[in-house]
């Protein structure tokens, strides 16, 4: 099979060819029919982060395609099945936070495309009970960015608790952002846009914003303070002076929800004292569970969301990267697969 494949943090991506994987106990092979290229996936391939994956790895979290064999004890699951691979590869199922609902915050979880393989490549292994269903009537290319932009943005909009018409203020729209706008929206938000590219801040629009800040024009705090400052700031914009800024439009009451991940465990400023008299809430938020990213199917099913897309064949990973870095994408590049003409053989 093809697989791309990260061999130095300092190098591109290598396109080889691997043995198909054979699934192991718990475990179904996949064969991918797409998968997104998340901004995760960029900073996974250079190390930007204090925890770096274990070279060589393949990234890639946002893999939908169908289940071609099941592993030993697995019933969950059956041949034919088609299902997304998300971040969430697996979890330990015991401790208090996979009890609970907060899955993602477990301590033992393993994540696709960083400590385990993932779906930048023709087939994948996952583990039988974290893979998803996708319904029917949805395409792999929109369900490929829903399993990682969506149910991150939808997650974070869901610990928001947003009232309806609270005004919300989306930084960064791209990938994550066009659908963050849209759910705020269907959850009843007054939604204003916040990028410095008059093409998304339209697309932003289209999708539902009542307003639009280009804060390459304009500063952002003062703009949203003459609308009567945000209730709720999602900050998906990897800079943390994004962060102060969307801190600042907060007003009394006001929740700041942190998404992005800036590299290099980059830090922002925030004024204590304003924090505690005007009652500010500081929400960090990480993906979301199995059953948000259910709930976020359910919504594009239903004809609620929409998602934008690019595709791309895997070959072309390096210059997909380039194009997502340059800032020049609308929204979410997904990788399509060929479909493989010959049959699995027999035995792996």
């Amino acid at each position: 099979m093809k697989a791309a494949v990260v061999t130095a943090f300092s190098e591109s991506l290598e396109i080889v060819e691997r043995e198909i994987p054979v699934p192991a106990t718990g475990q179904v092979l996949v064969r991918l029919e797409t998968c997104g290229l998340c901004h995760t996936d960029i900073h996974a391939a250079r190390g930007d982060w204090p925890i770096r994956p274990v070279l060589p790895f393949v990234p890639g979290h946002e893999g939908v395609g169908i289940v071609e064999r099941l592993g030993e004890g697995v019933t969950s699951r059956r041949v034919g099945e088609r299902v997304a691979i998300a971040w969430l590869g697996s979890a330990c199922g015991a401790c208090r936070y996979c009890i609970d609902g907060r899955e993602p915050l477990c301590e033992k979880q393993e994540n696709s495309g960083y400590s385990i393989d993932g779906a930048f490549a023709e087939y994948a292994v996952a583990d039988a009970t974290y893979v998803v269903p996708v319904p029917d009537g949805i395409t792999s290319v929109d369900a490929s960015p829903l399993s990682c932009a969506g149910v991150t943005t939808y997650k974070a909009l869901r610990v928001a608790q947003i009232v309806p018409t609270e005004r919300v203020g989306v930084f960064g729209i791209g990938g994550l952002g066009h659908l963050a706008v849209q759910y705020a929206a269907i959850m009843g938000g007054s939604v204003v846009a916040i990028d410095i590219s008059d093409d998304k801040l339209e697309l932003a629009q289209e999708l539902g914003a009542e307003h639009v800040v280009n804060a390459s024009r304009t500063d952002p705090v003062a703009a949203l303070t003459a609308l009567g400052s945000l209730d709720v700031a999602v900050v998906l914009a990897a800079s943390p002076h994004v962060f102060e800024q969307a801190f600042a439009s907060l007003r009394r009451g006001g929740r700041l929800i942190c998404v992005a991940l800036p590299g290099d465990a980059a830090s922002m400023d925030i004024p204590i004292f304003e924090t505690v008299l005007k009652g500010i809430s500081i929400i960090g938020s990480i993906v979301g569970t199995r059953q948000d990213l259910t709930e976020v199917f359910a919504l594009h099913a239903a004809g609620r969301t929409r998602v934008v897309t690019e595709t791309r064949a895997i070959d072309d990973v390096n210059d997909a990267i380039a194009e997502v870095l340059s800032g020049t994408v609308s929204a979410r590049l997904v990788f399509e697969y060929a479909p493989v003409p010959a049959e699995l053989p027999a035995k792996l």
